[in-house]
């Protein structure tokens, strides 16, 4: 697996926690820390903390809004803290990290794994902007973890999920090359053809996230979403042949 991690914090609220998440991030091999308006200044409890992966919190990206964080991703996980079995639940559909790492594992892209602050977590127009959800499971009293373990945990997941290279293994799986601006054109094509069909406007919202989420679980390849562009065009072409033109 080439692909490439980026671990994002949103709006952290300790320093000391973002200088643990850097030191994880080395462990783990992530090459990349974004960090989304930081509320406290990283000083020295950061550098501390992060022994290691002081060069990784040295050349982070400091930026002023989410949509920046993620710009250059292929694919956004989203970590929450509540999770629901109901299909419909689309904002708050979650896998696990073990999942989480099997659905990477064959990616040769950007993902950026977004975490949110120690306080309050993602808020809703972040979690829908994330192509996929990450739920660590844990006790119902107490679900919400520390920052810097939440990171390590999903870190970790990721990790184990590229596998050794085993010479007596079975083939690797085959590479996915991934193209999250072709996934956005994609997006927007349900979009227009759910108003074209006359699919109901208060749930064009929930079709939009269902099909995020369906297509950050599969993890379509460039090639599969160019089919699926070209039978989306094919739909719109036929539905405007049966309706004169409409």
């Amino acid at each position: 697996m080439t692909v490439r991690l980026s671990v994002v914090l949103v709006r952290p609220k300790e320093d000391g926690n973002v200088g643990a998440v850097a030191r994880v991030a080395r462990n783990f091999g992530a090459d990349q820390l974004v960090i989304v308006r930081p509320r406290a200044e990283l000083g020295t409890e950061a550098r501390r903390r992060a022994m290691g992966g002081g060069a990784l919190l040295a050349a982070a990206k400091v930026v002023e809004d989410f949509s920046q964080a993620v710009a250059d991703a292929d694919i956004v996980v989203g970590t929450t803290d509540l999770s629901t079995g109901r299909s419909a639940s689309y904002l708050r559909r979650a896998v696990s990290p073990e999942r989480l790492g099997e659905l990477v594992r064959p990616v040769e892209g950007t993902v950026a794994l977004v975490f949110g602050p120690e306080d309050n977590g993602l808020g809703r127009e972040e979690l829908g902007r994330c192509d996929l959800l990450v739920h660590v499971p844990a006790r119902r009293e107490f679900p919400t973890l520390n920052l810097s373990h939440a990171a390590a945990i999903v870190l970790y997941a990721v990790h184990r999920g590229r596998g050794p290279s085993d010479p007596e293994s079975t083939p690797a799986p085959e590479v996915l090359l991934m193209n999250g601006w072709e996934k956005e054109i994609l997006l927007r094509r349900v979009e227009e053809l759910a108003a074209k069909a006359g699919y109901p406007a208060h749930k064009r919202r929930g079709l939009g996230l269902l099909w995020r989420r369906v297509l950050g679980r599969s993890t379509p390849t460039e090639a599969e979403y160019r089919m699926l562009l070209g039978f989306f065009k094919s739909v719109d072409r036929w539905a405007g042949r049966s309706h004169g033109g409409r």
